[in-house]
């Protein structure tokens, strides 16, 4: 009786027949399953006329299958035995492993430095989220208008097929140029046009593009606050400048400390990020006059403006600029979500072209289905009622975890002055732990921040930072009274 179990333990799809391609696609499916091992070294093959009468093709397609095999050394022809596969390949990837194991050093040395010595991964995912996760820089998902982003996404869906769509304006889709300009009009008193605005994937192409317009390698200063948004810093120096880590008090950036040869200031004056002051008046002055008289640019870094709770929002830097110092830059990552991966910059008109230029050729132009959809929801007052309806919920939110820091939490903790965003900082009343603190809290189910996670040195103020955008209230109550109760066991020191 004939035997009905395959030959190879790998499945082979052949072209019908009359296909010229049978010889080239069995060589490349056999390749393949042997580079990866799922034919072992030393296998033998089965005969040239059996593999053939299983596969339905001719035998010459097999041995010349076989041939190309034999001429590339992945197989050899041993006399009496047939075809095996050759046990150089595995030799060869073994030892390929252990050469690059032992010259890992060297071998990283052909990354720029930024990029060396790196470990671990950058993948967001994670093993299980936090009960009680005070994530920084998350807003609350449950209440974005899904429905709506759902039907006008298909309408523009429907729109983008009944006309001939290449690609698209590397500045961005017109009709999304014209809702940021109006928004940011709107709720920032930004005075722009459609022309002064570049479409981004999120606020951090912003700063990588601003830095490969702005800096000349190894010779521009670039100051960045302190604590501050490593992003930030970090697509400049991968630019080549000499970065200037200046300090940030109650007022914010400390202008009197910016070097004399500061070409670039990067700024969050709404919410200063991490420790959550705005830039007061009398420093928009002073840095907007020293920007003028240095001949520097300031990048306004407006990342959750929209949310203030406690006063009216103080005119952002671009509103007060008179010499086309500021960069404005925006995000949707907040007012909306981050998986929309779409920011914005309001840029003077002497740089729109070289940051054009420098878009088309990092990715030409952003998802143009995104961008419609963000326009008409933008357009349609969407956008507008979403921010009004999360402000009042996110100042609930603040609301609870300011009461209970003070309650209970305060032989520990002060929280700092902010009164926009979604979260906050409390300064270490006394000799406290925190990185301790912030290892254990993990443990017990509570993820909260470490102020020195953005910044170092011993100026640098010690405490906690509690996002609130993405923990409803009663999580935030839960996860407060489980931090409590592991402060309330930590030694005295």
């Amino acid at each position: 009786m004939e035997s009905t179990e395959p030959l190879l333990s790998i499945q082979l799809c052949i072209p019908a027949p009359g296909s010229r391609t049978r010889v080239r696609e069995l060589h490349r499916q056999l390749r393949a399953a042997i580079l990866s091992g799922r034919l072992a070294a030393g296998l033998r093959l089965p005969a040239t006329r059996a593999l053939a009468l299983s596969l339905g093709v001719g035998r010459n397609t097999v041995v010349a299958a076989y041939d190309l095999l034999l001429g590339e050394g992945y197989v050899e022809a041993v006399p009496g035995s047939g075809h095996r596969v050759a046990a150089l390949v595995a030799r060869r990837t073994a030892t390929t492993a252990l050469r690059r194991t032992a010259t890992e050093p060297m071998l990283q040395q052909r990354l720029a430095p930024a990029y060396r010595g790196l470990v671990g991964s950058a993948d967001r995912e994670q093993d299980g989220a936090l009960p009680y996760d005070f994530r920084l820089g998350v807003p609350e998902k449950t209440s974005v208008h899904f429905d709506v982003w759902r039907r006008l996404s298909a309408r523009n869906l429907r729109s983008l097929g009944r006309r001939e769509v290449g690609y698209g304006p590397p500045r961005g889709q017109p009709s999304l140029r014209e809702a940021i300009a109006a928004h940011v009009s709107l709720t920032r008193a930004v005075a722009c046009h459609a022309d002064d605005v570049l479409v981004t994937a999120g606020a951090q192409q912003a700063f990588d593009l601003l830095a490969r317009v702005l800096v000349t390698p190894g010779k521009s200063v670039v100051a960045v606050e302190h604590p501050g948004y490593p992003p930030t810093r970090i697509a400049f120096e991968a630019a080549g400048a000499r970065i200037a880590r200046v300090p940030v008090d109650e007022e914010g950036l400390v202008v009197d400390k910016l070097p004399r040869e500061t070409r670039v200031i990067c700024v969050t004056p709404s919410h200063q990020f991490p420790l959550g002051c705005a830039l007061s008046p009398r420093r928009r002055v002073e840095l907007l006059a020293f920007a003028e008289r240095q001949g520097a640019v300031i990048v306004e870094d407006d990342y959750d403006g929209e949310f203030r709770y406690d006063s009216r929002a103080l005119d952002a830097l671009q509103t007060l600029d008179q010499s086309g110092s500021v960069f404005f830059v925006g995000t949707f990552s907040k007012s909306l979500f981050p998986a929309l991966r779409l920011g914005f910059v309001v840029a003077p008109a002497w740089a729109m072209l070289p940051l054009v230029v420098a878009k088309e050729r990092a990715d030409s132009h952003c998802n143009l289905l995104a961008q419609e959809t963000l326009a008409a929801f933008i357009a349609e007052g969407h956008l507008a009622r979403h921010v009004r309806q999360m402000r009042g919920l996110y100042a609930q939110r603040r609301g609870l975890l300011l009461a209970q820091l003070a309650r209970d939490f305060e032989p520990w903790l002060e929280p700092l002055p902010g009164t926009a965003g979604l979260h906050l900082a409390a300064r270490a009343k006394r000799d406290l732990d925190v990185e301790r603190v912030v290892r254990q809290a993990r443990q017990i189910g509570v993820g909260v921040s470490s102020i020195a996670d953005y910044g170092s040195g011993l100026s640098l103020p010690r405490g906690l930072l509690f996002g609130f955008g993405a923990l409803e209230a009663a999580r935030i109550h839960a996860g407060l009274d489980r931090l409590r109760s592991l402060f309330a066991k930590l030694p005295p020191r």
